[in-house]
């Protein structure tokens, strides 16, 4: 099992006071104003959120419920999604059983930075809610506290996944993660806390264990968009550059002979769905930074006219992503963009693609080892060709 953590992500073991805890408080940092930890016994605290129905929830919707789950999840973290895989079973199997269940979205996508949604489809606002709702099978109200996050202040929420548990009185049992485990896999759970905790309840019997660690990806507060802003600075100031490639350059990229998901573009300055595309594909390969994927462009401009192609790149902040320099010096290059200095197309077609019809702009997918795994001839819509690469990488930590 491999978990990493890229320094982009805000992924990290989140710490909260633990139950008889000694010495020192934790002081938590990157909180917002008005934060509060919910310590045990304490009072759910009221809300008032939209949910992805069109509906607006409020804690008294739950009320005839003896037992309430609270978990606040999100759509671009791979630890929710894990998670995910579980609570949703684990609800199924408590119907009938008086416990309500709300989930809550408490991100914004103002303290997003772009790189921190390599491992979904979606960003978390509102509308992308109502789609991963209903891909993922959600069988309760999924609530959006984007916006003011007051609700994910109020209860306290450190990170995706955290679930709180209230009983009757709606006062709190259970605080923390859903189980130990970050991953898929459900072989790697050895401590189900939070299912516990209901299954404690439910049998009047007191919480085994009243508060762990949630661990996820922390909450990403709107305070956080001069981070965001200055991350989009700092791509900005990235060297971008351009070198000549031939046939057999092309051909030895096509091999592929890394563990990267690789994307090759073709593409002029005088093609205007080329152009129109392009930063749509920056976009893409900043979304994936942290995968292992490599967006490579080569333009067929006339070498003659390199500067423009140089130029063009520059305007988009075309550069090599900081988390793939690495990759690329290891396969003995210095970028991901290249123009074209070959006399033929012919040879260009036969060594990028022999399937390729012609025409620019022309994209192919290339998977580790050589193989093309997809093509697309002309315009393309980069949004569905992101999520197509997004599910062939994965949406789990492994």
């Amino acid at each position: 099992m491999k978990i990493t953590y890229p320094g982009f992500m805000a992924l990290a073991l989140l710490t909260v006071r633990l139950l008889g805890a000694a010495d020192a408080p934790v002081t938590e940092h990157g909180v917002p104003a008005g934060f509060h930890t919910l310590q045990i016994g304490e009072a759910a605290p009221d809300f008032s959120l939209l949910g992805v129905d069109g509906k607006t929830y409020h804690l008294a919707d739950f009320s005839q419920d003896p037992v309430l789950i609270v978990i606040f999840l999100s759509n671009h973290c791979p630890v929710s999604h894990a998670a995910e895989t579980r609570f949703i079973p684990f609800v199924a199997s408590l119907k009938g059983k008086g416990v309500g269940v709300v989930a809550i979205n408490p991100n914004s996508m103002a303290g997003i930075q772009i790189n921190e949604l390599g491992y979904s489809k979606y960003g978390d606002t509102y509308d992308d809610m109502k789609l991963y709702a209903k891909e993922r099978g959600f069988i309760f109200p999924y609530l959006y506290d984007g916006a003011t996050q007051a609700t994910a202040k109020a209860y306290g929420c450190l990170c995706t996944p955290h679930m709180f548990v209230f009983d009757q009185q709606r006062h709190l049992r259970y605080a923390g993660r859903f189980d130990d485990s970050q991953v898929v896999d459900p072989a790697t759970v050895h401590s189900p806390d939070g299912p516990n905790a209901v299954e404690a309840l439910l049998a009047g019997q007191p919480v085994p264990v009243e508060v762990t660690r949630p661990m996820g990806c922390s909450t990403k507060w709107n305070q956080k968009q001069s981070l965001v802003a200055a991350d989009n600075e700092a791509w900005k100031n990235l060297p971008v550059t351009l070198d000549h490639i031939d046939a057999a350059g092309v051909a030895a990229l096509v091999k592929n002979p890394t563990n990267r998901l690789r994307v090759i573009n073709l593409w002029a300055t005088w093609c205007v769905p080329c152009v129109e595309e392009f930063p749509s594909l920056v976009e893409m390969s900043r979304w994936l930074e942290i995968r292992d994927f490599d967006l490579i462009t080569i333009s067929v401009d006339d070498p003659s006219n390199e500067f423009k192609a140089r130029a063009f790149l520059e305007r988009q902040h075309a550069a090599v992503p900081p988390s793939a320099k690495k990759s690329v010096a290891q396969q003995g290059r210095t970028t991901n963009n290249f123009i074209y200095t070959g006399t033929s197309s012919d040879a260009l077609a036969q060594a990028l693609d022999p399937q390729w019809p012609g025409g620019y702009p022309y994209t192919v997918v290339i998977a580790p080892g050589g193989q093309v795994v997809a093509r697309y001839a002309g315009a393309l819509d980069v949004a569905a060709l992101r999520t197509s690469l997004v599910e062939r990488l994965g949406v789990y930590y492994k």
